[in-house]
């Protein structure tokens, strides 16, 4: 079967932690998967992701970064998920095209309608089956970062509650996609919520999957 699932949340809510859990239990449960992210998961995202992460050079105009983020995207859907989902194959993914209406739409300030268009080329229309939002304050996530490393997590707060705001207002308008699950709660117990929505949506029932402990 084929299955998209993607994971978004602001700077520090956990959500790369938690996309690899999920593709640990995957294979564990001998469903083929596979694990990728954005920015990155090809040659050519990966050179597009250090310009846009790093802490210092020429500055990236909000309209650039949009262009940035859905050449990154295009290139992983051709290199990557799209083979995998043809194959039949679970992809998880570490970001998708919601960040970007989040971060440059409601972060930025960029239009919405203008972001659509593009996600929609850069995506050919592709639509994750399930959204899992890891929503946390940014104060209580960025306080959780050893230190402040690139570019977005550099921005300052207000910055970060608008694209939390994006995050929640999307999600609220498609609730039956999106998953929105508290990031302050223990670990554990977010695998386990992932693991009981993602499992409704795996051919074998529910019932079976469950049994085997989390990592």
């Amino acid at each position: 079967m084929k299955l998209f699932i993607t994971f978004e949340g602001g700077e520090g809510c956990g959500k790369s932690t938690q996309a690899r859990i999920l593709w640990r239990k995957l294979h564990q449960e001998n469903v083929p998967a596979i694990l990728t992210h954005e920015p990155g998961g090809t040659a050519l995202g990966n050179e597009i992701r250090r310009l846009l992460k790093r802490r210092q050079g020429s500055h990236i105009s909000p309209q650039a970064e949009l262009f940035l983020f859905a050449a990154c995207r295009g290139q992983l859907l051709a290199e990557v998920i799209h083979p995998a989902l043809a194959e039949g194959r679970v992809v998880v993914c570490d970001r998708f095209a919601h960040s970007t209406l989040a971060y440059q739409g409601y972060g930025r300030g960029l239009d919405s309608t203008v972001i659509d268009t593009i996600n929609n080329l850069a995506t050919q229309n592709l639509k994750p089956d399930l959204t899992i939002l890891l929503d946390t304050p940014p104060e209580q996530a960025l306080a959780r970062k050893l230190s402040l490393k690139d570019r977005f997590e550099l921005e300052d707060l207000s910055f970060h509650r608008r694209v939390r705001e994006g995050y929640l207002k999307t999600a609220a308008t498609d609730p039956n996609h999106w998953l929105v699950i508290d990031a302050s709660l223990p670990k554990r117990k977010i695998s386990e919520i992932i693991w009981d929505q993602v499992s409704q949506l795996l051919p074998c029932p529910p019932s079976l999957r469950t049994e085997s402990p989390l990592p």
